[in-house]
């Protein structure tokens, strides 16, 4: 089967984010429960009450074509390997932030093609902040159902920089990174947010060490692509997609002045 072109799909997926988010809202107004799960890692209803949403209407959009996400049992890779085109999602990115109740989750739907994510869909649902992007569109945030589509831009780095991190993941390795880029601020964000902030202009790079999946980086990758940035292994690679038998990412740099070789700057002669 093909899949319908990126442009052409961009607002229902968009509409399905929204509706996925509508779901995870009326539980997050409730009490819920979080199971563990094999890895460690935690789940809850809301995880799956939106994961259903979303594969129900992919299926309706675009009949047939395969989707990989967190809460749902990827094909193996001998079948995986030969897909040109899949949904790559994650239904509830920031499971703990969601279990914080701080509200810097979101919805990500990524439109795969020849390894590339080529349409991207982030929402926030409890700001119902929405940045979507497809390939060679531009990218644009919606601040909340209905009102303007503005179109966003990655800023050129300044002499101090503002870098934005996760709350859980850097650790001493991570610091002795960035002492290397010089003067710069840092901010903890949850969630595929981070790579948002930068994608509008409001920070200039995010370092990640250690374990991602595929699921937690591709909408934002085409978000952040689109509105001019990067996101790059630690080799300055572009990441790629379904390249593999694992789902686990690389470590990587995300970054908004593409003009910068980010990887040379933070390059770590240890790794």
């Amino acid at each position: 089967m093909t899949a319908p072109r990126p442009q052409a799909c961009l607002d229902e997926v968009c509409a399905i984010a929204r509706e996925a988010g509508d779901a995870i809202l009326t539980i997050y107004a409730h009490d819920f429960e979080v199971i563990q799960k094999a890895d460690a890692s935690p789940v809850t209803t809301a995880d799956l009450a939106a994961q259903a949403v979303i594969a129900h209407r992919l299926e309706d959009i675009a009949p047939g074509i395969p989707v990989i996400s967190e809460e749902a049992l990827a094909a193996p890779w001998a079948e995986r390997r030969t897909w040109r085109r899949y949904w790559l999602v994650d239904p509830l990115d920031g499971t703990r932030e969601f279990i914080k109740r701080n509200g810097e989750f979101t919805v990500n739907i990524a439109l795969i093609e020849d390894h590339r994510s080529v349409l991207g869909v982030v929402l926030a649902p409890v700001t119902g902040d929405l940045y979507a992007a497809a390939h060679g569109q531009g990218a644009w945030r919606q601040q909340a159902p209905g009102a303007p589509r503005n179109p966003i831009r990655t800023r050129a780095a300044g002499d101090s920089l503002r870098v934005t991190g996760s709350r859980s993941h850097g650790g001493p390795r991570g610091a002795a990174l960035l002492e290397r880029l010089g003067k710069h601020e840092t901010f903890a964000l949850g969630s595929s947010l981070k790579f948002c902030v930068i994608a509008r202009g409001d920070a200039d790079i995010y370092l990640r060490l250690g374990a991602t999946s595929e699921w937690d980086t591709a909408a934002a990758q085409c978000v952040l692509e689109e509105a001019g940035g990067a996101v790059l292994d630690l080799a300055g690679r572009p990441f790629r997609y379904n390249t593999r038998d694992s789902l686990i990412n690389p470590e990587f740099i995300a970054c908004g002045d593409t003009s910068i070789d980010w990887a040379a700057r933070l390059v770590d002669p240890d790794h």
